[in-house]
């Protein structure tokens, strides 16, 4: 009889581990396969896609893929938007505090309006959560009710840094004949106290939201205002040059503006 020959330690945990890795394997294929059948599928894939256009992956969009309609909805209207809005604050917050403001006015901050400050929600909720083109008429008719709700983390944090002694300089894309309905909603929001409403003029219309946006930030530089935070909904608020030191973006599944 021939002498047996056994595997040395290191080779035989190798081995271990190969099987268990492709049991492993096997077993995330079969929940994957019982998700897709059991439904399951279009909330794992909403997921990812939520994710993919937040980290900006997805590039240009128009509408949301229409197997998201539900997931958007549920996300929009439930605990996991408030609470990612509410990190974002946080974070937003806790950098704030490190800045040392000078208190001689220059110290900015600058906010979007539209799902920044403001929600429009209640609209989106009866116009298919960005499931369906833009209406700008309708739009429009909405926004002069002057009747969009505050984001709470956003109203919280607009508070905090008010108290820090930022000036609060609110840059949106809406146009200068909305400025009353614009004054008023932000007022019934329970706003106050800003530095300075940028809406686009006459010669902004036409602009990228990333063109005008970044122009309008260079005029701030260019008259002495250091520009800390930046708070948006869009990356187009908050790229181009010059950025804001830190730049934070709240959550949005429902539309993309470049």
């Amino acid at each position: 009889m021939g002498s047996r020959r056994f595997l040395p330690p290191v080779l035989l945990l190798l081995l271990l581990s190969v099987i268990a890795s492709a049991a492993a394997s096997q077993s995330l294929l079969r929940m994957i396969s019982e998700n897709q059948a059991s439904g399951d599928s279009d909330g794992l894939y909403c997921d990812s896609w939520r994710l993919s256009e937040e980290t900006n992956n997805a590039g240009y969009w128009g509408t949301i893929p229409a197997r998201c309609l539900q997931f958007v909805a549920e996300y929009m209207n439930g605990d996991r938007y408030a609470l990612d809005s509410d990190v974002v604050a946080a974070e937003s917050l806790a950098f704030a505090q490190t800045v040392q403001v000078a208190g001689d006015g220059n110290d900015v901050w600058i906010f979007d309006v539209d799902e920044t400050l403001l929600s429009n929600l209640p609209y989106y909720a009866v116009n298919g959560y960005g499931s369906e083109e833009f209406n700008e008429t309708t739009f429009d008719e909405w926004l002069n009710l002057a009747k969009a709700p505050a984001l709470p983390a956003s109203l919280r944090l607009y508070e905090e840094l008010l108290g820090l002694g930022f000036q609060i300089i609110l840059l949106t894309g809406r146009v200068e004949a909305e400025r009353n309905a614009t004054e008023k909603n932000l007022s019934f929001a329970g706003y106050h106290s800003w530095t300075r409403l940028i809406l686009r003029e006459a010669s902004d219309i036409g602009k990228t939201a990333v063109a005008y946006k970044s122009e309008k930030r260079a005029q701030l530089e260019a008259q002495g205002h250091r520009i800390h935070g930046n708070s948006g909904d869009q990356w187009s608020d908050l790229l181009g040059s010059p950025m804001a030191t830190r730049s934070f973006k709240l959550p949005n599944p429902m539309y993309y503006i470049q």
